[in-house]
Protein backbone atom coordinates (compact mmCIF):
# COMPACT_ATOMS: atom_id res chain seq x y z
CA UNK A 1 0.00 0.00 0.00
CA UNK A 2 1.28 3.46 -0.88
CA UNK A 3 1.06 6.11 1.89
CA UNK A 4 -0.94 9.21 0.96
CA UNK A 5 0.12 12.53 2.50
CA UNK A 6 -2.48 14.16 4.75
CA UNK A 7 -0.94 17.05 6.66
CA UNK A 8 1.43 15.64 9.26
CA UNK A 9 -0.11 12.18 8.84
CA UNK A 10 0.19 9.50 6.19
CA UNK A 11 -3.00 7.65 5.26
CA UNK A 12 -2.35 3.94 4.79
CA UNK A 13 -5.71 2.94 3.37
CA UNK A 14 -9.46 3.35 3.85
CA UNK A 15 -10.71 1.09 6.63
CA UNK A 16 -14.40 1.91 6.84
CA UNK A 17 -17.00 4.39 5.65
CA UNK A 18 -20.05 5.63 7.54
CA UNK A 19 -22.78 8.15 6.91
CA UNK A 20 -20.84 11.11 8.26
CA UNK A 21 -17.19 10.11 8.07
CA UNK A 22 -14.55 7.90 6.51
CA UNK A 23 -11.98 6.23 8.74
CA UNK A 24 -8.44 5.65 7.53
CA UNK A 25 -5.53 3.77 8.97
CA UNK A 26 -2.87 6.43 9.39
CA UNK A 27 0.59 6.84 10.80
CA UNK A 28 2.91 9.61 11.86
CA UNK A 29 5.59 10.79 9.45
CA UNK A 30 8.21 10.56 12.18
CA UNK A 31 7.38 7.29 13.96
CA UNK A 32 5.70 3.99 13.04
CA UNK A 33 2.85 4.68 15.44
CA UNK A 34 -0.61 4.08 13.95
CA UNK A 35 -3.72 6.24 14.29
CA UNK A 36 -7.34 6.05 13.27
CA UNK A 37 -7.96 9.19 11.20
CA UNK A 38 -11.66 9.96 10.91
CA UNK A 39 -12.33 12.39 8.05
CA UNK A 40 -15.64 14.12 7.57
CA UNK A 41 -17.20 13.25 4.23
CA UNK A 42 -16.53 16.08 1.77
CA UNK A 43 -20.16 16.64 0.77
CA UNK A 44 -21.17 17.20 4.42
CA UNK A 45 -18.43 19.79 4.96
CA UNK A 46 -20.42 22.14 2.71
CA UNK A 47 -23.04 22.57 5.45
CA UNK A 48 -22.07 24.44 8.61
CA UNK A 49 -24.39 22.43 10.88
CA UNK A 50 -22.64 19.17 10.01
CA UNK A 51 -19.24 20.75 10.49
CA UNK A 52 -20.30 22.01 13.90
CA UNK A 53 -21.60 18.57 14.92
CA UNK A 54 -18.35 16.95 13.82
CA UNK A 55 -16.22 19.54 15.59
CA UNK A 56 -18.34 19.32 18.74
CA UNK A 57 -17.79 15.57 18.79
CA UNK A 58 -14.05 16.04 18.56
CA UNK A 59 -13.93 18.88 21.10
CA UNK A 60 -15.62 16.72 23.70
CA UNK A 61 -13.68 13.55 22.94
CA UNK A 62 -10.29 15.27 23.12
CA UNK A 63 -10.96 16.10 26.78
CA UNK A 64 -11.42 12.46 27.78
CA UNK A 65 -8.18 10.85 28.92
CA UNK A 66 -8.80 7.47 30.54
CA UNK A 67 -7.50 3.95 30.03
CA UNK A 68 -10.99 2.69 29.22
CA UNK A 69 -11.92 5.38 26.69
CA UNK A 70 -10.46 5.48 23.18
CA UNK A 71 -8.09 8.43 23.16
CA UNK A 72 -8.74 11.33 20.80
CA UNK A 73 -5.53 13.26 20.16
CA UNK A 74 -6.64 16.20 18.08
CA UNK A 75 -9.19 17.61 15.68
CA UNK A 76 -8.43 19.85 12.77
CA UNK A 77 -8.67 20.58 9.08
CA UNK A 78 -6.14 19.79 6.42
CA UNK A 79 -6.45 19.87 2.65
CA UNK A 80 -9.93 21.31 3.20
CA UNK A 81 -11.09 18.22 5.10
CA UNK A 82 -12.05 18.12 8.74
CA UNK A 83 -10.56 15.23 10.70
CA UNK A 84 -10.26 13.66 14.14
CA UNK A 85 -7.06 11.76 15.01
CA UNK A 86 -7.75 8.88 17.39
CA UNK A 87 -6.00 6.03 19.11
CA UNK A 88 -5.80 2.97 16.86
CA UNK A 89 -7.06 -0.16 18.63
CA UNK A 90 -6.50 -3.60 17.20
CA UNK A 91 -9.37 -5.84 18.16
CA UNK A 92 -13.11 -6.30 17.82
CA UNK A 93 -16.18 -4.50 19.06
CA UNK A 94 -18.46 -6.33 21.46
CA UNK A 95 -21.13 -6.82 18.79
CA UNK A 96 -18.67 -8.89 16.76
CA UNK A 97 -17.62 -10.86 19.84
CA UNK A 98 -21.21 -11.72 20.74
CA UNK A 99 -22.00 -12.67 17.15
CA UNK A 100 -19.00 -14.99 16.99
CA UNK A 101 -20.06 -16.65 20.24
CA UNK A 102 -23.56 -17.21 18.84
CA UNK A 103 -22.10 -18.73 15.67
CA UNK A 104 -20.01 -21.13 17.73
CA UNK A 105 -22.78 -21.95 20.18
CA UNK A 106 -20.64 -20.63 23.03
CA UNK A 107 -20.77 -17.90 25.66
CA UNK A 108 -18.27 -15.38 26.97
CA UNK A 109 -17.05 -16.82 30.30
CA UNK A 110 -18.68 -15.23 33.36
CA UNK A 111 -15.48 -13.63 34.75
CA UNK A 112 -14.68 -12.14 31.34
CA UNK A 113 -18.16 -10.60 31.18
CA UNK A 114 -17.80 -9.02 34.61
CA UNK A 115 -14.32 -7.70 33.85
CA UNK A 116 -15.54 -6.05 30.62
CA UNK A 117 -18.54 -4.47 32.37
CA UNK A 118 -16.38 -3.24 35.26
CA UNK A 119 -13.95 -1.56 32.87
CA UNK A 120 -16.84 0.03 30.98
CA UNK A 121 -18.19 1.39 34.26
CA UNK A 122 -14.77 2.79 35.21
CA UNK A 123 -14.53 4.68 31.92
CA UNK A 124 -18.07 6.01 32.29
CA UNK A 125 -17.43 7.11 35.88
CA UNK A 126 -14.46 9.16 34.69
CA UNK A 127 -16.56 10.92 32.03
CA UNK A 128 -19.51 11.43 34.39
CA UNK A 129 -17.34 13.15 37.00
CA UNK A 130 -15.15 15.28 34.72
CA UNK A 131 -14.84 18.86 35.96
CA UNK A 132 -14.35 22.16 34.19
CA UNK A 133 -11.62 24.71 35.03
CA UNK A 134 -13.70 26.09 37.91
CA UNK A 135 -14.23 22.68 39.46
CA UNK A 136 -17.82 22.39 38.29
CA UNK A 137 -19.12 19.06 36.92
CA UNK A 138 -19.48 18.95 33.15
CA UNK A 139 -22.28 16.39 33.60
CA UNK A 140 -21.30 14.32 30.56
CA UNK A 141 -23.74 11.54 29.79
CA UNK A 142 -22.84 9.19 26.94
CA UNK A 143 -26.43 8.16 26.05
CA UNK A 144 -25.17 5.65 23.47
CA UNK A 145 -23.55 2.86 25.49
CA UNK A 146 -24.00 -0.18 23.24
CA UNK A 147 -21.95 -3.24 22.21
CA UNK A 148 -20.84 -1.60 18.96
CA UNK A 149 -19.25 1.19 21.01
CA UNK A 150 -17.24 -1.14 23.25
CA UNK A 151 -13.86 -2.12 21.84
CA UNK A 152 -12.04 -5.24 23.03
CA UNK A 153 -8.39 -5.06 22.04
CA UNK A 154 -6.27 -8.02 21.02
CA UNK A 155 -4.17 -7.05 24.04
CA UNK A 156 -7.13 -7.46 26.41
CA UNK A 157 -7.88 -3.74 26.73
CA UNK A 158 -11.51 -2.61 27.09
CA UNK A 159 -12.26 0.78 25.53
CA UNK A 160 -15.40 2.87 25.16
CA UNK A 161 -15.62 4.80 21.92
CA UNK A 162 -17.86 7.28 20.18
CA UNK A 163 -18.79 9.93 22.70
CA UNK A 164 -20.06 11.82 19.64
CA UNK A 165 -23.59 12.05 20.96
CA UNK A 166 -22.57 12.52 24.58
CA UNK A 167 -24.30 15.40 26.26
CA UNK A 168 -22.32 17.76 28.47
CA UNK A 169 -25.16 19.79 29.92
CA UNK A 170 -25.11 23.52 29.24
CA UNK A 171 -21.93 23.47 27.15
CA UNK A 172 -22.90 20.69 24.76
CA UNK A 173 -26.62 20.43 24.09
CA UNK A 174 -28.44 18.44 21.44
CA UNK A 175 -29.22 20.45 18.32
CA UNK A 176 -31.80 18.11 16.86
CA UNK A 177 -35.02 17.20 18.65
CA UNK A 178 -34.84 13.47 18.13
CA UNK A 179 -33.89 10.60 20.39
CA UNK A 180 -30.30 9.62 19.79
CA UNK A 181 -28.84 6.20 20.38
CA UNK A 182 -30.10 2.71 19.88
CA UNK A 183 -33.51 1.82 21.30
CA UNK A 184 -32.40 -1.64 22.49
CA UNK A 185 -29.78 -0.07 24.78
CA UNK A 186 -31.70 2.94 26.05
CA UNK A 187 -32.97 3.41 29.58
CA UNK A 188 -36.71 3.74 30.29
CA UNK A 189 -36.34 7.44 31.05
CA UNK A 190 -34.43 8.00 27.83
CA UNK A 191 -37.14 6.28 25.79
CA UNK A 192 -39.71 8.52 27.43
CA UNK A 193 -37.73 11.61 26.45
CA UNK A 194 -37.15 12.59 30.07
CA UNK A 195 -33.99 14.29 31.37
CA UNK A 196 -31.13 11.82 31.78
CA UNK A 197 -28.08 11.65 34.01
CA UNK A 198 -25.24 9.20 34.68
CA UNK A 199 -27.71 6.53 35.78
CA UNK A 200 -28.99 6.13 32.24
CA UNK A 201 -25.50 4.93 31.22
CA UNK A 202 -25.55 2.53 34.20
CA UNK A 203 -28.78 1.00 32.84
CA UNK A 204 -27.23 0.60 29.38
CA UNK A 205 -24.17 -1.06 30.91
CA UNK A 206 -26.52 -3.43 32.73
CA UNK A 207 -28.16 -4.36 29.42
CA UNK A 208 -24.77 -5.18 27.91
CA UNK A 209 -23.72 -7.25 30.94
CA UNK A 210 -27.01 -9.20 30.75
CA UNK A 211 -26.48 -9.86 27.03
CA UNK A 212 -22.87 -10.97 27.54
CA UNK A 213 -23.95 -13.45 30.21
CA UNK A 214 -26.86 -14.86 28.17
CA UNK A 215 -25.70 -14.27 24.55
CA UNK A 216 -29.28 -13.09 23.95
CA UNK A 217 -30.77 -9.67 23.23
CA UNK A 218 -32.47 -8.35 26.36
CA UNK A 219 -35.06 -6.21 24.59
CA UNK A 220 -36.68 -7.37 21.36
CA UNK A 221 -39.69 -6.23 19.38
CA UNK A 222 -41.29 -6.93 16.02
CA UNK A 223 -41.84 -3.20 15.59
CA UNK A 224 -40.06 -0.12 16.83
CA UNK A 225 -43.06 0.77 18.98
CA UNK A 226 -43.15 -2.68 20.59
CA UNK A 227 -39.44 -2.50 21.32
CA UNK A 228 -39.80 0.93 22.93
CA UNK A 229 -42.70 -0.32 25.08
CA UNK A 230 -40.60 -3.20 26.38
CA UNK A 231 -37.78 -0.84 27.29
CA UNK A 232 -40.24 1.49 29.04
CA UNK A 233 -41.67 -1.36 31.12
CA UNK A 234 -38.21 -2.80 31.85
CA UNK A 235 -39.51 -6.24 32.81
CA UNK A 236 -36.23 -8.09 33.27
CA UNK A 237 -35.61 -11.80 33.75
CA UNK A 238 -32.42 -12.53 35.75
CA UNK A 239 -29.57 -13.82 33.57
CA UNK A 240 -29.31 -17.02 35.63
CA UNK A 241 -32.58 -18.16 34.01
CA UNK A 242 -30.64 -18.43 30.71
CA UNK A 243 -27.19 -19.30 32.04
CA UNK A 244 -26.86 -21.65 35.01
CA UNK A 245 -23.27 -20.51 35.55
CA UNK A 246 -24.51 -17.09 36.75
CA UNK A 247 -24.66 -17.12 40.57
CA UNK A 248 -27.29 -15.31 42.62
CA UNK A 249 -24.76 -12.70 43.70
CA UNK A 250 -24.19 -11.67 40.09
CA UNK A 251 -27.94 -11.72 39.41
CA UNK A 252 -28.31 -9.05 42.09
CA UNK A 253 -25.70 -6.82 40.46
CA UNK A 254 -27.35 -7.10 37.04
CA UNK A 255 -30.88 -6.52 38.34
CA UNK A 256 -29.82 -3.48 40.38
CA UNK A 257 -28.22 -1.92 37.31
CA UNK A 258 -31.43 -2.62 35.38
CA UNK A 259 -33.89 -1.22 37.93
CA UNK A 260 -36.65 0.68 36.13
CA UNK A 261 -36.78 3.40 38.78
CA UNK A 262 -33.55 5.41 38.80
CA UNK A 263 -33.74 5.67 42.60
CA UNK A 264 -33.44 1.87 42.87
CA UNK A 265 -30.55 1.69 40.44
CA UNK A 266 -26.84 2.07 41.13
CA UNK A 267 -26.45 5.79 41.73
CA UNK A 268 -23.10 5.88 39.96
CA UNK A 269 -21.07 3.78 37.57
CA UNK A 270 -18.42 3.60 40.31
CA UNK A 271 -20.82 1.69 42.58
CA UNK A 272 -21.50 -0.85 39.87
CA UNK A 273 -17.79 -1.23 39.10
CA UNK A 274 -17.01 -1.80 42.78
CA UNK A 275 -19.59 -4.59 43.12
CA UNK A 276 -18.27 -6.28 39.97
CA UNK A 277 -14.69 -6.10 41.26
CA UNK A 278 -15.79 -7.69 44.54
CA UNK A 279 -17.53 -10.46 42.64
CA UNK A 280 -14.38 -11.07 40.58
CA UNK A 281 -11.99 -11.36 43.52
CA UNK A 282 -12.37 -15.15 44.05
CA UNK A 283 -11.69 -15.73 40.34
CA UNK A 284 -8.31 -13.97 40.45
CA UNK A 285 -9.01 -12.83 36.92
CA UNK A 286 -6.13 -11.49 34.81
CA UNK A 287 -6.54 -9.24 31.70
CA UNK A 288 -4.34 -11.69 29.79
CA UNK A 289 -7.24 -14.17 29.98
CA UNK A 290 -9.41 -11.78 27.98
CA UNK A 291 -6.55 -11.24 25.51
CA UNK A 292 -6.21 -14.99 24.96
CA UNK A 293 -9.98 -15.39 24.58
CA UNK A 294 -10.33 -12.67 21.93
CA UNK A 295 -7.35 -13.90 19.95
CA UNK A 296 -8.68 -17.47 19.98
CA UNK A 297 -12.13 -16.32 18.82
CA UNK A 298 -10.61 -14.35 15.92
CA UNK A 299 -7.32 -16.12 15.27
CA UNK A 300 -7.30 -15.57 11.48
CA UNK A 301 -8.21 -11.88 11.87
CA UNK A 302 -5.55 -11.42 14.51
CA UNK A 303 -2.87 -12.98 12.30
CA UNK A 304 -3.93 -10.72 9.41
CA UNK A 305 -3.83 -7.70 11.70
CA UNK A 306 -0.25 -8.45 12.69
CA UNK A 307 0.78 -8.58 9.03
CA UNK A 308 -1.06 -5.39 8.08
CA UNK A 309 0.34 -3.50 11.05
CA UNK A 310 3.89 -4.46 10.18
CA UNK A 311 3.30 -3.50 6.54
CA UNK A 312 2.09 -0.02 7.59
CA UNK A 313 4.98 0.49 9.97
CA UNK A 314 7.58 -0.44 7.34
CA UNK A 315 5.95 1.21 4.32
CA UNK A 316 8.16 3.46 2.20
CA UNK A 317 7.33 7.06 3.02
CA UNK A 318 6.68 9.67 0.31
CA UNK A 319 9.19 12.41 -0.24
CA UNK A 320 8.53 16.10 -0.68
CA UNK A 321 7.01 18.87 1.37
CA UNK A 322 4.26 18.28 3.91
CA UNK A 323 0.84 19.43 2.89
CA UNK A 324 -0.99 22.28 4.54
CA UNK A 325 -2.26 21.86 8.09
CA UNK A 326 -4.66 24.73 8.32
CA UNK A 327 -6.27 24.25 11.73
CA UNK A 328 -5.45 21.95 14.65
CA UNK A 329 -6.91 21.60 18.13
CA UNK A 330 -5.32 19.08 20.48
CA UNK A 331 -5.52 18.24 24.16
CA UNK A 332 -2.75 20.65 25.13
CA UNK A 333 -4.75 23.58 23.77
CA UNK A 334 -8.30 22.49 24.47
CA UNK A 335 -10.79 23.70 27.02
CA UNK A 336 -14.52 23.64 27.57
CA UNK A 337 -14.44 27.42 27.96
CA UNK A 338 -12.93 28.35 24.65
CA UNK A 339 -10.59 27.26 21.91
CA UNK A 340 -6.85 27.53 21.53
CA UNK A 341 -5.63 26.60 18.08
CA UNK A 342 -2.78 26.79 15.69
CA UNK A 343 -3.37 28.14 12.22
CA UNK A 344 -0.96 27.68 9.36
CA UNK A 345 -1.94 29.55 6.25
CA UNK A 346 -0.99 28.37 2.80
CA UNK A 347 1.87 30.85 2.85
CA UNK A 348 3.37 29.04 5.83
CA UNK A 349 2.79 31.83 8.38
CA UNK A 350 2.00 30.33 11.76
CA UNK A 351 -0.13 32.19 14.29
CA UNK A 352 -2.00 31.35 17.45
CA UNK A 353 -5.76 31.63 17.41
CA UNK A 354 -7.42 31.36 20.79
CA UNK A 355 -10.72 31.94 22.46
CA UNK A 356 -10.94 32.14 26.23
CA UNK A 357 -8.03 31.02 28.39
CA UNK A 358 -7.23 27.33 28.04
CA UNK A 359 -8.07 25.11 30.98
CA UNK A 360 -5.65 22.44 29.86
CA UNK A 361 -2.77 21.58 32.21
CA UNK A 362 -0.38 23.46 29.92
CA UNK A 363 0.23 27.19 30.41
CA UNK A 364 -2.19 29.28 28.39
CA UNK A 365 0.63 31.71 27.68
CA UNK A 366 2.51 29.03 25.72
CA UNK A 367 0.46 28.53 22.56
CA UNK A 368 1.06 25.46 20.48
CA UNK A 369 3.22 26.03 17.46
CA UNK A 370 3.40 23.69 14.52
CA UNK A 371 6.71 21.82 14.57
CA UNK A 372 9.48 22.30 12.00
CA UNK A 373 9.57 19.80 9.18
CA UNK A 374 10.42 16.34 10.41
CA UNK A 375 9.62 17.00 14.09
CA UNK A 376 6.66 15.66 16.03
CA UNK A 377 3.72 17.76 17.18
CA UNK A 378 3.95 18.90 20.83
CA UNK A 379 1.30 17.39 23.07
CA UNK A 380 0.96 14.24 20.95
CA UNK A 381 2.64 11.09 22.17
CA UNK A 382 4.68 9.51 19.42
CA UNK A 383 6.08 6.32 20.96
CA UNK A 384 5.84 3.20 18.81
CA UNK A 385 2.97 0.86 19.60
CA UNK A 386 3.82 -2.16 21.69
CA UNK A 387 1.34 -4.63 20.25
CA UNK A 388 -0.37 -5.13 16.92
CA UNK A 389 -3.18 -2.72 16.29
CA UNK A 390 -6.22 -2.99 14.03
CA UNK A 391 -9.90 -2.11 13.80
CA UNK A 392 -13.54 -1.91 12.38
CA UNK A 393 -16.06 0.85 12.30
CA UNK A 394 -18.82 0.64 14.88
CA UNK A 395 -21.38 2.79 13.15
CA UNK A 396 -20.78 6.02 11.30
CA UNK A 397 -18.26 7.34 13.78
CA UNK A 398 -16.75 4.12 15.06
CA UNK A 399 -13.18 3.02 15.41
CA UNK A 400 -11.67 0.62 12.95
CA UNK A 401 -10.92 -3.06 12.40
CA UNK A 402 -9.40 -5.01 9.54
CA UNK A 403 -12.61 -6.92 8.95
CA UNK A 404 -14.54 -3.78 8.00
CA UNK A 405 -13.24 -3.67 4.46
CA UNK A 406 -10.23 -4.53 2.37
CA UNK A 407 -7.64 -1.87 3.26
CA UNK A 408 -5.46 -1.48 0.24
CA UNK A 409 -3.79 1.30 -1.62
CA UNK A 410 -6.92 1.79 -3.66
CA UNK A 411 -8.96 2.59 -0.56
CA UNK A 412 -6.53 5.26 0.49
CA UNK A 413 -7.18 7.08 -2.76
CA UNK A 414 -10.96 6.82 -2.63
CA UNK A 415 -11.65 9.99 -0.64
CA UNK A 416 -10.56 12.82 -2.91
CA UNK A 417 -9.79 16.01 -1.05
CA UNK A 418 -12.37 18.73 -1.54
CA UNK A 419 -12.60 22.09 0.15
CA UNK A 420 -15.82 23.23 1.83
CA UNK A 421 -17.76 25.71 -0.24
CA UNK A 422 -19.27 27.48 2.77
CA UNK A 423 -16.62 29.96 3.94
CA UNK A 424 -18.46 30.67 7.19
CA UNK A 425 -18.29 27.26 8.83
CA UNK A 426 -17.26 27.07 12.46
CA UNK A 427 -13.53 27.23 11.72
CA UNK A 428 -13.92 30.33 9.53
CA UNK A 429 -16.04 32.05 12.16
CA UNK A 430 -13.53 31.25 14.86
CA UNK A 431 -10.75 32.59 12.70
CA UNK A 432 -12.63 35.81 11.99
CA UNK A 433 -13.60 36.32 15.61
CA UNK A 434 -10.51 35.36 17.52
CA UNK A 435 -7.45 36.00 15.31
CA UNK A 436 -5.01 38.01 17.37
CA UNK A 437 -1.52 37.87 18.81
CA UNK A 438 -1.13 35.48 21.77
CA UNK A 439 -1.40 37.02 25.19
CA UNK A 440 1.97 37.55 26.78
Amino acid sequence: MDPVSFGKYLLMGLIARGGMAEVYRGRSRTTPRLFAIKCMRPQLAKEARFVEMFVREGKLAVLLEHDNIVRTYEIGRTEGRYFIAMEYIGGKDLTQVLRRCQEQGARIPVPHCCYIAAKMAEGLQYAHTLLDSDGRPLAIVNRDVSPSNVRIGYDGAVKLLDFGIAQAMVKFTSEIGVLKGKFSYMSPEQIRGMPVDARTDVFSTGIILHEMLTTEKLFRGDTEFQLMERVRNAEIVPPSKYNRRVPEELDRVVMKALARDVADRYQSAAEMAEDLRKFLQPYRFEPSELMDHIRSLFQADYDREVQETLACQHAQLPTGEDREVSLVVNAAAMSMDGVAMVVQEEGGVVQSVSGMESTAPHPATSPIVLPPRGQSQPGLAQSPIQSPQGAKTSGATGLVSPSASNPGSEAGQSGEVSRPTNPKGIWARLRDKFTREPTK
